[in-house]
């Protein structure tokens, strides 16, 4: 007979019927447990963990006069508390990526103060923290809805600050690469108060002598504003002629390189708005002794949507670049350069080959008017008429920049003073395929130019007896 004491009979009753504190026995279903509802914020210590832990004065930074900080040649330097600043923030992250944060409630924490709080850590040395910041600033800026204008208008107070005083500021690229996925989700068409941040804050942040170290981010903003709308390129590539920089190569290398950026989704009727004063621009950039910049604005006839955008205007445009082509072609001292400068010629030669053939005529003609010592400018009018235009659309070129041809012709005037007097018969339009067939195996034009047209390319280039 089995016993019947308390004891026996909690021992004998199934596993899944318990009795609790004298109360009817419940069936447990799971052993996990589930909770559906939202924890309030004032009972987890995370919000005052990340204000007292993180919320401090910036320490000055080691170089406050010196140079900027150059990532490629100084060393960075770090937080001696990194290890346990990035717990803290790893914990909020987490927090604010939870499905069950309550935005409601936190709304009284994140407030226009918070903000104030977490961007003044930007400034930071440390490139760990800084990324961690940009996360978190982003995580609030998609949660808080309310908070995004006043966001947005202390980033600009920060870039103002930066552009027209200091001239210093660590988290710069960070805060720009915000601004990109921010501009990347604003709505059509856009609102004034963006347009005015664009012509405020980033075409300005391209004269600041530190661009280097976030221009990869300011070139994106710009482009996703003009992917918005194309009405803005003409007043863009503006600024970036207004801002060029004139004796700071590299720099001038990184405006090519956006230049490009722009023009890769640039519609050709806005193009055409912008066309003279930019490739009068590219012209001074082709002709410049600097490798690098030469080459870097030669590369523009390599990208095959720009050179498309050429050929619709070959008329407008082959006058204003073939002088400083061909001059480049014959006076530049690198190899490299000289190889893409037949490579541009060529491609020139084959948009439009009689108005190739009408350049190379004019640019005799204007040499040996240059040797007879008459001035240019008041006889021709391919390359005047441009400068004028230029004049007209935008602001005054340098005094240097009036016409390019003109610097030509010291070594070899005897000899144009006698093709000019004994061969006057021959000033008809060359053959395109003479002119190819140089172009192909590299020899200057200067010996096409002398030739007879109809000769040969072994013909010398001397004067009939």
């Amino acid at each position: 007979m089995p016993k019947t004491g308390p004891i026996n009979r909690l021992k004998n009753a199934p596993r899944d019927r318990i009795p609790v504190n004298k109360t009817p026995t419940r069936r447990q279903k799971s052993s996990r447990f589930y909770s559906t509802e939202k924890i309030p914020l004032e009972r987890t210590p995370s919000f005052n963990e990340f204000v007292v832990n993180l919320f401090r004065t910036i320490p000055p930074q080691v170089n406050p006069t010196g140079d900027a900080y150059d990532p490629e040649e100084d060393e960075p330097v770090l937080e001696l508390a990194w290890p346990h600043l990035q717990i803290v923030y790893e914990f909020f992250l987490r927090c604010l990526e939870s499905p069950d944060f309550n935005i409601s409630f936190a709304k009284r924490y994140i407030d226009t103060k918070f903000i104030l709080q977490l961007l003044d850590l930007f400034d930071t040395e440390d490139p760990r923290e800084r990324d961690f910041l940009k996360t978190t600033l982003h995580r609030i800026y998609g949660k808080f809805l309310n908070l995004r204008a006043f966001i947005r208008r202390s980033i600009n107070n920060i870039f103002f600050q930066f552009i027209y005083e200091t001239e210093r500021h660590n988290g710069i690229a960070e805060l720009l690469e915000i601004l990109g996925s921010i501009i990347n989700g604003f709505a059509l068409p856009l609102k004034e108060e963006h347009k005015q941040f664009l012509r405020r804050v980033l075409i300005p942040l391209h004269k600041v002598k530190s661009l280097a170290l976030y221009h990869p981010q300011l070139a994106y903003c710009v482009v996703q504003f003009l992917e918005k709308s194309q009405a803005l390129v003409p007043e863009v590539i503006q600024g970036l002629l207004r801002y060029w920089p004139k004796v700071n190569s590299p720099k001038e290398v990184m405006f090519l390189n956006e230049l490009e950026e722009i023009l890769d989704v640039t519609e050709s009727s806005e193009f055409q708005k912008i066309m003279v004063p930019l490739f009068v621009k590219l012209r001074q950039c082709v002709s410049s002794t600097h490798f690098q910049v030469a080459e870097r604005a030669l590369y523009f006839w390599n990208n095959d949507y720009i050179v498309n955008l050429m050929a619709q205007n070959v008329n407008t445009l082959m006058p204003i670049i073939f002088p400083t082509l061909y001059r480049t072609s014959k006076t530049h001292w690198n190899k490299t350069i000289l190889g893409l400068v037949y490579n541009a010629l060529k491609l020139c030669m084959e948009m439009n080959p009689q108005l190739f053939d009408e350049c190379v005529s004019r640019y005799r003609q204007q040499r040996q008017i240059k040797v007879s010592g008459t001035n240019v400018v008041t006889i021709t009018s391919g390359e005047t008429t441009v400068s004028e235009e230029f004049y007209d659309y935008s602001f005054p070129p340098r005094q240097d920049d009036d016409d390019d041809i003109e610097e030509e012709g010291e070594e070899t005037m005897s000899d144009d003073i006698a093709d000019g007097e004994n061969n006057e018969e021959h000033h008809d339009v060359l053959h395109p395929d003479m002119v190819y067939n140089e172009l192909s195996r590299h020899v200057s034009l200067e010996e096409v130019l002398n030739q007879t047209p109809g000769a040969g390319s072994s013909a010398t280039n001397s004067p009939t007896q």
